[in-house]
């Protein structure tokens, strides 16, 4: 179902030119939103910043334009993310990054666990299974079944980095919340010794006297 194409072939220019316009729509929606990558939530994406994302992305589109199914996966979840990420450009730019960010982790923290998480399941698991039924009457025909494959993809991804910025918020939580015990507990023990020392030095001037 999905031999290579030639280099230079009609479907592979096709195709390239598909992945180039969808990588670049997901390059762009993210310069919107967070164009110092501060709210990026791929650490893949993050670490190699826009000096080396793009050029690596070019890479990977020209090699991977030979294999359509792997390619129509990428061309649809980058077009699907790219719109994820239209949909609160305009907020995050208009807040600026930090402050959205602030925003952001504030509403999760306030809001329970289980909700969060209910909440995140609907919105992943209902894309994906739009994907599945688009995979399961695609005839194993390579358009169909590869969007399809994109839109679970696409859900598994949303699911996964929402995943790993709350187990990374709370690791902070918890790492915040030690240094504030650490710390109180230091300060009580100055208190402590503080009292006695004020103690011996009144016994002392008790004695003296």
């Amino acid at each position: 179902m999905d031999d290579p194409v030639p280099f230079g072939s009609r479907i592979y220019c096709l195709t390239l030119a598909l992945l180039v316009l969808a990588r670049g729509l997901d390059f762009l929606s993210t310069w919107i939103a967070t164009p110092n990558l501060v709210l990026e939530g791929n650490p893949v994406a993050k670490k190699l910043g826009w000096k080396w994302g793009i050029p690596v992305n070019l890479v990977v589109s020209v090699l991977l334009a030979r294999w359509p199914v792997p390619a129509i996966v990428l061309i649809t979840t980058s077009l699907l993310v790219a719109a994820r990420n239209f949909q609160s450009a305009w907020l995050m730019r208009s807040m600026g990054e930090e402050a959205y960010r602030e925003w952001h982790v504030a509403r999760i923290q306030e809001t329970p666990i289980a909700l969060f998480l209910l909440c995140l399941a609907g919105n992943t698991v209902l894309t994906a299974c739009v994907g599945g039924v688009l995979i399961l009457f695609s005839q194993m025909l390579v358009v169909p079944f590869g969007i399809g494959a994109g839109i679970v993809a696409y859900g598994g991804a949303v699911a996964f980095y929402t995943l790993l910025a709350l187990w990374r918020l709370r690791r902070a939580a918890l790492r915040q919340e030690r240094r504030a015990k650490e710390l109180a507990a230091k300060e009580e023990a100055l208190a402590l010794e503080s009292d006695n020392l004020a103690g011996v030095c009144a016994g002392e001037d008790g004695a003296g006297k």
